[in-house]
């Protein structure tokens, strides 16, 4: 529970609401963008910061999947999302090559030197260019980046070894479309270091992807839609793709079951839901804020649930199903039945005091990978 606490304390210190580590590809792009854009549809956020923070982040994957290196689970793409008190932070980072990186810096620091007219001008040349205009790079996608959202762009290269750096792209935009390098934006600088550290904590704990706010039925089709692309590209066992895939759901579920408001949640505990892959097995885990009085028939409820083996479970399920007896203990709590029958391991949980009224409940889960035992 320690790494809970850790996580809880930085989502809330920096705002953080999306981080996924792992392969940037065609498929997922479409997921990331599309759970961007049901957030900031929750948050009523300004049509025109919409419009150019979209943009930024559909030109900055496009070139993460062109031009980015994903070595490994070593050294792989990252996608973070950052509220602001008036807009949002997109963040990136991909590893490159160490001979790329001067030409790369060479071509943001003109970027960030034009004028917005200049800019254009600039890309209708580069356009014009017909071997530029034919096999695109990354080049052109930066500066349509910085046409398109009208503002300059934050970045920074990290060193990796002696072969790869890590470029880290970000932008902030507010509701009125501005950013944190433009006058009249945004205070505050482009601070590297939350990033760096960011993706060393997901690396060092396994750490698949974190969600942090809102969870309306819109936002978690999108997580679940993301998910199962992801694993479906990572050509995982279909037996534990499937599993990982419905205990989510149960969990996903199981937040919004218990949700006392997001009203009360913004003032004591936002949601949020993480996945942690290791190699025999996937740790999925949910956090919500629910009132003190669920505590006591929750805990009944979850230590019911773990005092049976898989064999039990699905009796139970079967009793719960046939909506046998429903006043007692033993029926009533599907959800918390398929979590555990379809992980076949023991439900993890706590309770944190908050105020008089409220607490903060997570939930843990292990899905093992099954081993096929010779007949």
């Amino acid at each position: 529970m320690e790494l809970l606490n850790k996580l809880r304390q930085k989502l809330s210190d920096e705002n953080l609401m999306f981080a996924y580590r792992g392969e940037v590809t065609g498929d997922n792009s479409v997921s990331l963008l599309t759970l961007l854009e049901r957030e900031m549809e929750f948050s009523d956020f300004s049509l025109l910061g919409r419009k150019r923070l979209f943009m930024f982040v559909l030109e900055n994957l496009q070139n993460i999947t062109r031009h980015g290196i994903s070595k490994s689970a070593e050294i792989t793409s990252l996608v973070v999302y950052n509220k602001t008190a008036d807009g949002y932070t997109v963040s990136t980072g991909n590893a490159l090559k160490k001979s790329e990186v001067r030409d790369l810096r060479k071509n943001l620091e003109k970027i960030n030197s034009l004028e917005p007219d200049k800019i254009r001008e600039v890309y209708r040349t580069m356009l014009q260019d017909s071997n530029i205009g034919r096999k695109g790079g990354a080049g052109l996608g930066l500066m349509e980046m910085a046409r398109k959202t009208g503002n300059k762009l934050d970045y920074d290269f990290l060193p990796i070894d002696d072969k790869y750096s890590y470029f880290i792209l970000s932008k902030t935009v507010d509701s009125g479309g501005k950013g944190i390098s433009e006058p009249g934006g945004l205070p505050g600088t482009f601070d590297t270091r939350k990033v760096a550290q960011l993706e060393k904590m997901m690396k060092s704990n396994n750490i698949f992807f974190i969600w942090a706010g809102p969870l309306t039925h819109a936002i978690s089709k999108e997580l679940l839609n993301f998910s199962e692309t992801t694993m479906r590209e990572a050509e995982l066992e279909q037996n534990l793709h499937k599993r990982v895939f419905a205990t989510l759901i149960e969990l996903l579920q199981n937040v919004a079951q218990h949700s006392p408001g997001f009203e009360a949640e913004k003032k004591y505990g936002i949601p949020m839901a993480m996945i942690r892959k290791t190699p025999a097995s996937f740790i999925i885990t949910s956090g919500n804020l629910i009132r003190r009085t669920d505590i006591d028939h929750l805990t009944q409820k979850l230590d019911m649930v773990n005092r049976y083996d898989e064999e039990g479970l699905k009796k139970l399920l079967k009793v719960a199903l046939m909506g046998q007896d429903m006043s007692k203990i033993s029926t009533g709590y599907m959800g918390l039945l398929e979590m555990a029958r379809r992980s076949g391991g023991r439900l993890s949980y706590k309770f944190d005091e908050v105020n008089d009224d409220y607490a903060y409940y997570t939930v843990t889960v292990r899905v093992r990978a099954k081993v096929n035992r010779p007949q």
